[in-house]
């Protein structure tokens, strides 16, 4: 019997994945753990193992197509032994155990698994309040039945247009409800009048370039913060004398070899951010709607420019680290970000209690950070600029100082509180002693 190899779910909140090249042709040998394709969710990139010995029968998805998880990608049997089925198979159709390595395959049929689970399987096509057939997956079609929402109106995300979860959650989310009646016909508007001189566009002078799911996936969530939380920037500067001075005596340590640790100003920034939030522990919450959920931990996001684009995983109980375990914690997180194998859990909004976002080394003297939400504040980190100031008796000179912005989410955190805790982090940056 032929045996279904499965696409994994990698993380709660991934529904679809990536094929991003395939290493076995449609007729080739295949043993137990080799790599048949890579695939991508929408941050991390993986391989996956094959799960039996045979010869690869049928691939149901080129590379670059978007795969929903659990659901069926290729087959393998006996050579001249025909696939238990072919062409796109939904998740509720194959059944699939979840691994981050190489996965395990059940092959039970739709048919056989109902009879063992005592519950009928959800056609991936399913008929919405108006009578209409809609490709959604099972998942979203609960939440949207238990939210008394018309999935019908919605306009999918997923491949040939399938509605997924984040769709429901996201049409619930939004201001307007979804309305369960079809909106009444406007009558069409006039088509503007061309001005005599306007010409068109000529093809040949723009491309459309379709955005990635990576790029998808921010744009909604830069969009959603902007839109469902009251954000707030206060800017202030701290003295950046010491963090220099100690950077400086870091990078003479590891000429000479007396240091170990390559612990750069954005580690010292992050350590003074943790620092200043043990003073200040209200700033380090997620704003939940109806309460405020406190973290007794610092759960600290840095954010990270990668060619997937940006990423912000989470350092775990980041205030029990010291300075040099700290940036090796972010140092790592960083790398395993731009290689695209960072664990997906960590990179989720919910992850990190505080997160910090610095851009001083792109020259950027200040900027606007967007929360992470339901994280309650973010801080941005601007360049170093040489400003003047007063030495002491009467002398003037140019000082260094390094910007900083903090975004606060307005709902969870006043003003007062918020000024302090930047005043507390600018205090700590200039007090730094390595």
């Amino acid at each position: 019997m032929a045996i279904a190899v499965i696409m994994p779910r990698q993380g709660q909140s991934v529904e679809t994945c990536i094929i991003t090249k395939w290493f076995r042709k449609k007729g080739e040998t295949v043993k137990t753990g080799d790599i048949l394709f890579s695939y991508e969710t929408d941050k991390a990139a993986f391989d996956m193992e094959s799960p039996a010995d045979g010869t690869l029968l049928e691939i149901l998805h080129d590379e670059g197509a978007q795969v929903p998880v659990l659901s069926t990608v290729a087959f393998i049997g006996e050579p001249g032994e025909t696939p238990g089925s072919s062409g796109e198979q939904s998740p509720a159709e194959t059944i699939g155990t979840e691994t981050a390595g190489a996965e395990t395959v059940r092959t039970e049929t739709p048919e056989t698994y109902e009879k063992s689970a005592a519950g009928a399987l959800e056609p991936a096509i399913a008929e919405s309040f108006t009578g209409r057939h809609v490709r959604i997956s099972p998942r979203a079609k609960r939440l949207a039945e238990r939210n008394n929402l018309d999935y019908s109106l919605i306009s999918g995300s997923g491949p040939n247009g399938r509605i997924m979860c984040s769709d429901i959650q996201n049409a619930l989310s939004a201001k307007a409800p979804v309305s369960v009646t079809a909106p009444a016909e406007t009558p069409p508007l006039s088509p503007p009048v061309a001005s005599p001189a306007a010409k068109p566009v000529s093809p040949e002078e723009y491309s459309d370039q379709p955005l990635s799911n990576v790029r998808k996936l921010i744009a909604k969530a830069m969009y959603s913060s902007l839109r469902d939380s009251a954000q707030l920037t206060h800017h202030m500067s701290a003295d950046a004398r010491n963090i220099l001075l100690a950077r400086r005596k870091i990078k003479e340590g590891l000429k000479s070899g007396t240091e170990v640790h390559d612990i750069t100003i954005n580690d010292i920034i992050c350590w003074c951010v943790i620092k200043a939030i043990a003073l200040h522990p209200a700033i380090n919450a997620h704003f939940m709607g109806d309460s405020i959920r406190l973290f007794n931990r610092v759960h600290l996001g840095n954010a990270v420019d990668t060619p997937r684009g940006l990423m912000v995983p989470a350092i775990r109980n980041a205030d029990q680290m010291d300075l040099p375990r700290l940036s090796e914690a972010l140092k790592a997180a960083a790398e395993a970000c731009r290689k695209g194998n960072i664990n997906p859990e960590l990179i989720q909004s919910t992850s990190a209690s505080f997160t910090v976002s610095n851009l001083g080394n792109y020259g950027v003297e200040m900027f606007t950070p967007v929360i992470n939400l339901p994280q309650c504040a973010i801080l941005g980190v601007c360049t170093i600029i040489n400003r003047p100031a007063d030495l002491g008796n009467n002398t003037f000179g140019f000082v260094p100082y390094i910007g900083l912005s903090l975004t606060y989410d307005h709902r969870a955190i006043d003003g007062g509180p918020a000024t302090l805790f930047l005043r507390e982090i600018k205090e700590q940056i200039e007090q730094f002693n390595y």
